[in-house]
């Protein structure tokens, strides 16, 4: 979804508060996404259970009355909840899991030193309150993310996480945090009297880093946050017995954020080289490679590798991606201006090198952290790739929703490899409400179904393909009035465990555990520049599918696990790509 940026002087913008959808138009859409992929019989079950959880007197409409007083005495009814259930209670590895990365098209090397100064201005004008507020299809959007992503960090606990924000402290923190071959250094990046420092500036400053981090037998201790969240929430209290090793964690978590700065992406051929540069920032490349250069906890960090390669990886607790694109938007746009300040001319301090004592258990735990790592990252195939028949133009020229135009291209290249239709998620931002996060669009729709299906009968196949557009345009129009199904059914569910009940049979339905296997995790992050998110599949035997649509092409990441035998990264790209070309052969024909 576009946003646009108007300026205004007001950072936080009055948005309404997130409306809890109706009982009744929740269950319904959930019966009518189940009719895909369930058999008749299956169906009638969940439908007569549904029926009985919506009864008027019933249980459904307990919960709803519990959500809708939630709603009127919190900022957002769903947001928190959301958080805690999907990101901060989950125990897998950040890495590959849950941290999405942003690969942004290769620049000259020179460049990305002033990349920082434009970082600082924009979290200058973000506490400032400066930053022109957003909108989406002319709605402003909820602006409050955007503070929080400077100076935060996840900390790992032994039952669910936090996050710590930091940049509110009454004397926020003034540092980012460069880590080089495994070291870490604290550049203060704030002058004395609080001016923030030049491009000259911090390129000296980085040039003192590089002389002090030259490869050594260093440990790479930012593999640990790699973890399972349990396994690294015991290795943290381990490491924080230690005076020395608590400082220089602190010094990470407060940063207001990381660089880091890689090696090389090793390069076999340019058709390859964009699938190493996107798993390059999203996971290092393995203990061999860049991977102990990360601090997986750490909200926002910046990576930037010696051939030009950079990005940016990021935590989700804090913010999903959209605020991040746009943070993204603002910093590309920045530099492509001179930075006017002078430096001042007053020698700075040596950036500070964070140091960590390594006793036996530590050591233990940073070479079981390696191996796990190493295997994660050897069994994700990433698969970037620039699709430059056509790009979004094309379905606006025959008055077609182009992210709803990709998502049914999506549900039919996933039928062509595995001949089934599969639950699959695409997240709505819900920003135009206070607090709001985001939403899923569910797929696949009886009306894609039906196209899917017919897609040999040339005659009916233009129509169908119209009706699985349109529709999905209508689930996207529902999720953006705050009217998505999933994250009202999650509260229902949360609710009933807030209030001590047993959790509904409609949770413990089959049904409801096909319906949120997502087998195809997708996401349009769409961009002014050529850069193409990547995240890991949700299930074991799925799929993550991001794409960035731009007029004339689309950028798309592809990912799957290799230790599933039915799922293939390749594959699926390679057939998304032909059933692109059969629909633009749809819509134009050339005979």
């Amino acid at each position: 979804m576009q946003v646009s940026l108007r300026q205004e002087p007001c950072f936080f913008s009055s948005v309404p508060p997130q409306p809890v959808p109706p009982l009744t138009q929740t269950l319904q859409g959930y019966l009518k996404a189940l009719e895909p992929l369930l058999p008749p019989e299956e169906l009638s079950h969940t439908r007569r259970m549904v029926q009985e959880f919506g009864r008027p007197g019933g249980l459904g409409p307990h919960l709803q009355e519990g959500l809708e007083k939630r709603a009127r005495r919190t900022k957002n009814w769903i947001s928190d909840w959301w958080v805690q259930w999907a990101y901060l209670e989950s125990r897998q590895p950040l890495a590959v899991h849950s941290n999405p990365a942003i690969s942004l098209p290769r620049r000259d090397f020179n460049d990305w030193r002033s990349q920082l100064v434009y970082v600082l201005f924009f979290f200058s004008v973000c506490l400032s309150g400066q930053l022109p507020v957003e909108y989406m299809r002319g709605k402003p959007l909820c602006m409050e993310l955007y503070p929080l992503l400077f100076s935060s960090c996840r900390i790992p606990g032994p039952k669910h996480d936090y996050v710590a924000h930091h940049g509110n402290a009454r004397r926020s923190p003034t540092h980012i945090t460069v880590v080089r071959n495994y070291q870490f250094f604290q550049l203060e990046v704030y002058n004395s009297d609080g001016s923030r420092m030049t491009e000259s500036q911090i390129r000296g400053q980085l040039l003192r880093i590089r002389s002090q981090s030259w490869k050594t037998d260093k440990e790479p201790m930012g593999i640990l946050t790699s973890e399972h969240r349990h396994t690294w929430g015991e290795a943290y209290n381990r490491l924080l017995r230690d005076k020395l090793n608590q400082e220089s964690v602190r010094m990470i978590e407060t940063g207001l954020f990381s660089l880091c700065l890689d090696s090389p992406v090793l390069r076999i051929s340019d058709e390859k080289y964009a699938s190493r540069k996107a798993a390059q920032v999203l996971h290092g490349g393995g203990t061999f490679s860049n991977s102990g250069n990360r601090w997986f906890d750490k909200t926002l960090q910046f990576v930037v590798g010696e051939d030009g390669s950079w990005g940016l990886l990021y935590e989700q607790a804090t913010a999903e991606g959209p605020p991040i694109t746009n943070l993204l938007h603002h910093i590309l746009e920045y530099c492509e201006k001179p930075d006017p300040k002078k430096a001042p001319l007053v020698p700075l301090p040596m950036p500070k090198k964070l140091y960590f004592h390594i006793d036996l258990d530590i050591k233990r735990d940073i070479e079981q952290a390696k191996q796990n790592l190493d295997i994660l990252i050897n069994d994700l195939d990433v698969n970037v790739f620039n699709f430059k028949r056509f790009g979004k133009e094309l379905p606006k020229k025959h008055n077609l929703s182009p992210n709803s135009f990709i998502q049914v291209a999506l549900q039919l290249a996933y039928y062509r490899v595995h001949n089934e239709v599969c639950p699959a998620c695409d997240i709505a931002s819900q920003r135009m409400f206070q607090g709001g996060r985001t939403e899923y669009i569910r797929s696949p729709t009886n009306q894609a179904l039906k196209f899917i299906l017919a897609f040999d009968d040339r005659e009916a196949k233009l129509q169908l393909f119209r009706e699985a557009v349109d529709a999905y345009s209508d689930l996207t129009d529902q999720a953006l009035k705050g009217h998505g199904i999933d994250h009202h059914l999650l509260g229902l569910k949360l609710q009933a465990i807030e209030e001590g009940l047993s959790i509904p049979k409609i949770f413990m339905d089959t049904a409801y555990g096909l319906a949120t296997h997502w087998k195809l995790r997708t996401g349009q992050v769409p961009t002014n520049t050529d850069s193409v998110m990547c995240f890991g599949p949700l299930v074991p035997d799925g799929y993550a599918v991001c794409y960035n649509p731009q007029a004339d092409h689309f950028h798309f990441s592809v990912t799957a696990f290799n230790c599933c035998e039915e799922t293939n990264a390749e594959t699926l790209a390679r057939t998304l790509k032909n059933t692109l070309c059969d629909l633009q052969e749809l819509l134009q024909p050339t005979v």
